[in-house]
């Protein structure tokens, strides 16, 4: 298969991947709204577009998400969507870079991170039924780890006045949703990229081989 057959497989496949992480993004399935937050399983499909396609399509359908999130939280806002959108800062255009930076390069690093992780591991042969729930934990960890961190380094204040607590409290509170909310999806998104990831390299490798032999 030549160059050119190449490029426009993996642009049609990210864009496939695309269409299905904006879909999630807009139904109860990929953004559930909760009280403070909205927990999310759009990083599923991020993640193993990381695995089928490299981490640059990682990174960029870790973008289509943060842009995702962002509409999201400026249609319907929550008390953290001055986190996620620059158009519900409270503090300015620094605190408009600090949204854009949590709401979409945050999630830029779910695909990076977690396609390089996954390239490692093949590198290290290590076997695609391990590696792929490997993968899907560490991809999801980076989303959570990444978010709440950068909002405890660059929104701590703002925070502590969203939730009402004091300046001691918020570290904990971060590691409360870390603990809570963090660690039950990254083992929920090990499973699902464990099962949906070793079908869909099947599937990805059947086609590859298919568009060789009549190249």
């Amino acid at each position: 298969m030549n160059k050119t057959g190449k490029d426009t497989r993996w642009l049609t496949s990210v864009a496939l991947m695309a269409a299905i992480v904006i879909l999630l993004a807009n139904t109860p399935l990929g953004m559930i709204q909760l009280p403070i937050i909205k927990a999310t399983t759009v990083h599923i499909p991020v993640i193993l577009g990381a695995v089928l396609l490299g981490p640059l399509a990682g990174g960029i359908l870790g973008a289509v998400f943060g842009i995702c999130s962002l509409i999201s939280n400026t249609m319907a806002p929550t008390l953290l969507s001055f986190a996620f959108s620059p158009f519900m800062s409270t503090t300015g255009i620094l605190g408009a870079v600090k949204a854009l930076w949590i709401s979409i390069g945050c999630r830029v690093m779910i695909g990076v991170v977690a396609g390089w992780f996954w390239l490692l591991l093949k590198k290290l042969k290590v076997n695609a039924i391990i590696a792929l729930p490997i993968t899907g934990f560490i991809g999801s960890m980076t989303n959570t780890v990444f978010v709440m961190g950068s909002i405890y380094l660059l929104l701590a204040r703002q925070y502590a006045e969203a939730r009402s607590v004091g300046m001691d409290m918020v570290w904990g509170l971060i590691m409360g949703t870390i603990t809570a909310s963090g660690v039950p999806e990254a083992i929920a998104a090990a499973l699902l990229v464990a099962v949906i990831g070793k079908v869909l390299l099947k599937v990805f490798s059947v086609q590859y081989v298919s568009r060789v032999s009549v190249s």
